[in-house]
């Protein structure tokens, strides 16, 4: 999670543990580590669609393959700093793995959406 989305929780008192993977195959892999422990799995993913190594779009596409074995279900909200009208639709090709797409910076009533709903 970025320091400016833990400021956010902490401020307004949302209790948060958080992993930071700081590309989508690490994240992926920690999925895969841990798919039969629901303790270790998370809750939600906050995904950005531009990161090195896996970015989001392919993140989505792997963890499609690999949900089905995941013994939680977890929710994924996709941040990005893209406004481009091709990625907010290419999300909703997503819509059974992504919630909500939000753009950055986040705000104080994204994060209440995202950890208080």
């Amino acid at each position: 999670m970025s320091l400016y989305i833990k400021e956010l929780t902490e401020k307004n008192n949302i209790e948060v543990t958080s992993h930071f993977f700081e590309n989508g195959l690490d994240a992926l892999e920690g999925l895969k580590e841990h798919k039969g422990n629901p303790g270790k799995l998370p809750d939600l993913i906050l995904l950005d669609i531009n990161m090195p190594i896996m970015n989001g779009w392919q993140f989505l596409e792997e963890y499609r393959k690999i949900k089905k074995d995941l013994i939680k279900n977890t929710v994924i909200y996709l941040i990005s700093s893209s406004n481009n009208i091709v990625d907010i639709n290419r999300a909703k090709e997503y819509q059974e793995e992504v919630k909500d797409y939000f753009m950055k910076p986040v705000s104080m009533e994204d994060i209440t959406r995202i950890f208080l709903n």
